[in-house]
């Protein structure tokens, strides 16, 4: 809701806005000779109590227009002061709700070019977090170029000076990288470069450094994940964040009036070679931002933007069912699948338990070098004498639903395709279609590539019985494109959203047909793509003890119910090693690989086993909240945890990947929820191994002993009444 209080200063005319969005509230002032300002994003009982210091507040938009430049100092690569920004007025505010939505929208105008900007905040009952967007409309009688929009900006995260926060706030970033996804890290304001240099006024208000965490390219997530966070250690409030883009983003943590600012943002001019024209009365939206808050520290402001990730998505059976996948590329088939290799992976799955049997890639070529030549998705006589049917049929008469690979944005450089598409499906510069490792990148803002893919999709389901698609995309097809004289930056976003529009269609016209979002893994892991696809690829890791931090990381990002991880049993590794690969995916979404068609015996029903404990246990996963006993995991950590809570106790993951020393077999779990109380302890999976697991209700931690190194076990724990 939104309420007005006592004027500030009643000769000033300025309102103090207060927003409640769950156990948080946003703060505003608006007066009439300055832009609406942001006070704070404050979580807790108190948070909508106003701090008696109002000197420390930020713009609630930053507007770059045109060669317009800063005002005042110049901030060097930080992305504020423009003097558009400065010029913004309020001209209303209203909090509404409708829908089940909360809402509140704050308009602004810049009077000299008549540009409205209008911020909307919406927030759905049942997460402490909201959605933010600002959006453009030319009001005035001349174009427009804007350089720069900010989504949101976070300040007030502390009653202190910056010179006291090093001591209480901590600053958390992600890198993601092929095979390397999800690495959170923790690091001080100062190790930050966020520093207070005793300057507070507005001509000279910052060091001008910044800390800036960047998505590149088509591949959101293919250096960072767009996403970050706050803590405080002394009050244990926390401040999440995650821009949901499907392409390139920014935020940055600076030093401004001694105190700390996060800006956030879609693509810029001067990062991302992205600039829009407003014609008079055209609009725009930025790229959307999410803000979670919570006084549970990082894993409470966590649990609570998985909460509003389970709103925003678009709701699908799969993510409820969660049901088993085998795909027949990791550590298995390599891209590279025959009739002959794929009956007897049929006929393992679906005695493994496997619910999807998905045929990954290759399947569509008759040459083993089909990177350059993929596009038309026609199946390949030569590995399917008898056709596809043959193995889709085996399949759907095991009980399995067939899926299919595809990788719809891209046509190789010696695709057939190619000589029916115009130039203009493609990315261009200059009117040259660009090539990316012998591939082209197709724009979906033109109908020839929806028509192209919609009639593929609707012709696999149809012929094949398909539904699954593994939806890939294996290039960073750069800057973007110039098609139609837009900035590249400009042709990227409006693929990026065109590409989402179609994946709403398909889903539209096929409810119960499963996508998933694959980028080589994880370079593109972002709430664009994953509102629609109902799950997603955490990696192409193939060393399942490297796969363990990925594993522990991912519900940190990506919500339990989507987080697909690969389980490949080989029958040449030690039972602990096939029993930690199994371990990895229980607790989020099997894909389920390897060559278990060669497996003994006892390997064959180890693979049961564990896919019998995944069942039994998976109805409570789309509703169980994460947790790190540990805390998030380091890529080299010896010990990993990682947990779901919720109303019957806690499912734990427990890894030991190496380590050395008396000690060494042995680490305490800190699980504060349950101190003080009886907790009993069971092993799910292995059930029999080396090991033990202790509850100690004086400590409120699990001891957990693993004298083997690498293992994992799959634990239950439930408290007592």
């Amino acid at each position: 809701m939104s309420e007005l209080l006592a004027p500030v200063d009643p000769t000033a005319g300025t309102d103090r806005i207060t927003w409640r969005f769950g156990a948080g509230a946003v703060r505003l002032l608006a007066g009439a000779d300055a832009p609406v300002r942001l006070v704070s994003v404050q979580p807790g009982d108190d948070a909508a109590e106003w701090p008696t210091d109002l000197v420390h507040t930020v713009p609630l938009v930053e507007l770059g227009l045109g060669t317009e430049g800063r005002k005042g100092a110049s901030p060097h690569a930080q992305h504020r002061r423009y003097l558009p920004s400065s010029r913004l007025r309020h001209v209303s505010h209203e909090a509404t709700s409708s829908g089940g939505v909360d809402v509140l929208t704050v308009e602004q105008q810049d009077p000299e070019t008549g540009v409205v900007v209008t911020t909307r905040l919406e927030h759905r009952p049942g997460a402490s977090a909201f959605r933010a967007t600002t959006h453009l409309r030319n009001g005035g009688g001349a174009a427009v170029a804007v350089r720069y929009v900010s989504s949101f900006t976070l300040a007030g995260f502390a009653d202190q000076d910056i010179i006291d926060a090093p001591k209480r706030l901590q600053l958390h970033h992600a890198r993601n990288a092929w095979d390397a996804e999800f690495r959170w890290h923790r690091t001080t304001l100062e190790d930050a470069g966020v520093v207070d240099i005793g300057r507070i006024g507005e001509g000279n208000d910052s060091s001008l450094g910044h800390f800036a965490v960047r998505g590149y390219g088509s591949w959101s997530s293919g250096d960072h994940l767009p996403a970050g966070a706050i803590t405080d250690r002394v009050t244990g409030r926390a401040w999440t964040w995650q821009l949901e883009h499907n392409g390139p983003w920014q935020w940055e943590a600076l030093d401004r009036q001694g105190r700390l600012y996060v800006g956030m943002s879609g693509p810029t001019a001067e990062d991302h070679e992205w600039e829009v024209v407003l014609e008079p009365g055209a609009e725009f939206t930025s790229v959307p931002v999410a803000v979670a808050v919570s006084t549970d520290g990082l894993d409470g402001a966590l649990a609570e933007i998985t909460r509003y990730r389970r709103q925003i998505r678009r709701p699908h059976g799969d993510n409820a069912a969660c049901p088993v996948i085998f795909n027949d590329y990791m550590n298995c088939l390599m891209g590279d699948p025959t009739t002959e290799r794929l009956l007897p992976l049929v006929e393992a799955a679906a005695a493994a338990g496997a619910e999807y049997f998905v045929i990954d890639a290759g399947w569509y070529s008759d040459e083993p070098g089909w990177w350059d030549s993929v596009g038309e998705w026609l199946p390949a006589k030569s590995r399917f004498p008898n056709g596809l049917a043959e193995v889709t049929d085996a399949i759907t008469a095991a009980g399995m639903i067939p899926g299919l690979w595809l990788e719809p944005e891209v046509v190789g450089v010696r695709s057939p395709l190619l000589d029916r598409l115009p130039t203009e499906a493609l990315f261009c510069r200059d009117g040259v279609p660009i090539v990316e490792n012998g591939r082209h990148q197709l724009d979906f803002r033109h109908p020839a590539v929806v028509r192209h893919l919609d009639e593929t999709v609707d012709r696999l389901v149809a012929e094949f019985g398909v539904g699954y698609f593994k939806l890939d995309y294996n290039i960073n097809i750069g800057a973007g494109t110039d098609v139609d004289g837009a900035r590249p930056g400009a042709g990227l976003l409006g693929h990026n959203r065109a590409y989402s529009a179609w994946i709403d269609s398909v889903l539209d016209r096929h409810p119960d047909l499963v996508l998933e979002n694959c980028s080589s893994g994880g370079m593109r892991v972002d709430y664009a793509q994953l509102a629609r696809h109902s799950i997603q690829s955490t990696s192409d890791q193939t060393d399942p003890e490297r796969y363990v931090s990925i594993a522990a990381a991912a519900p940190a990002s990506v919500t339990p119910e989507q987080s697909a991880v690969w389980a490949y049993p080989q029958p040449d590794w030690t039972t602990d090693v096939n029993d930690l690969t199994l371990v990895n995916a229980l607790l989020g979404r099997v894909h389920l690989s390897g060559r278990i068609d060669l497996l003994d015996e006892a390997g064959r029903a180890a693979v049961r086993a564990a896919m019998d404990t995944y069942k039994a246990l998976r109805h409570r996963i789309p509703h169980a909240l994460p947790v790190w006993p540990l805390g998030l995991p380091g890529w080299y950590d010896a010990w990993c945890a990682a947990g779901l809570v919720d109303d019957e106790g806690m499912l734990l993951q427990v890894w030991r990947r190496g380590g050395s020393g008396s000690s060494a077999d042995t680490a305490a779990l800190p699980i504060p929820a349950f101190a003080g109380r009886d907790v009993d302890v069971e092993v799910l999976y292995p059930v029999g191994g080396n090991g033990s697991a202790t509850w100690s209700r004086a400590d409120g931690a699990l001891q957990v002993q693993l004298p083997d190194a690498p293992s994992a076990r799959l634990l239950r724990l439930v408290p007592r009444a």
